[in-house]
């Protein structure tokens, strides 16, 4: 079931006739300007890049933990427990928020795909396709992945056997990963609904 913050599905196609057109024809202008600003908006791409920064700083701890147990003594034992405990409190919670995240976007999308079926609206559904916002999303996400990419291959070939121990390049590498990870959430996300709009709109104007 849809949030209650959310906007609510489009009325029935028999209880229709019954409302006034005006209003109803606003009440989807409305509404579908509020979800893409949910599914495809500048702040929804910040929260997605909020998400990763806390992931990064949960596995920081993480790969210091492991930093700290390659030191084998006593000290470096209690040490890499306390950030290990340090680096579970921060995952777990952020692996919860994503998986939160992942169904409020489920919803948002099938209220959003509901209510361009339900009409149509040449200036409302022209904001609906977003190729600007699409653009947003795949240029920001691309560099980012990229610079993940980036990162993650430049721990593995710049480590020195001698001087490097495998929690550093755990460290480097494992932010790498996530920015990579994060940027192709983005890619994908962009091209979705780039595709879903070319489609659903394509199909309305035969």
């Amino acid at each position: 079931m849809p949030r209650r913050d959310l906007p609510p599905p489009p009325p029935p196609a028999h209880l229709r006739d019954w409302l006034d057109e005006a209003a109803v024809r606003e009440d989807r202008a409305r509404f579908l300007r509020d979800l893409r600003r949910r599914s495809l908006g500048v702040g929804r791409l910040l929260r997605l890049w909020a998400v990763a920064a806390v992931f990064v700083l949960g596995w920081c701890f993480v790969a210091m933990a492991w930093m700290a147990f390659e030191q084998h003594d006593p000290f470096g034992y209690v040490h890499g427990l306390v950030l290990a405990v340090l680096g579970a409190g921060v995952l777990v919670p952020a692996a919860f928020w994503c998986a939160r995240g992942a169904r409020r976007d489920r919803q948002v999308r099938q209220l959003l795909h509901a209510w361009v079926e339900s009409d149509r609206d040449p200036v409302a559904d022209a904001r609906v396709r977003a190729p600007g916002l699409s653009l947003t999303w795949l240029v920001a996400s691309f560099a980012l992945g990229a610079f993940g990419l980036w990162v993650a291959f430049a721990a593995a070939s710049s480590a020195d056997p001698a001087r490097t121990t495998y929690g550093e390049i755990a460290y480097l590498m494992g932010i790498g990963q996530i920015l990579w990870v994060t940027g192709l959430l983005g890619l994908a996300k962009a091209a979705a609904h780039h595709r879903w709009a070319v489609r659903a709109f394509r199909a309305r104007a035969t």
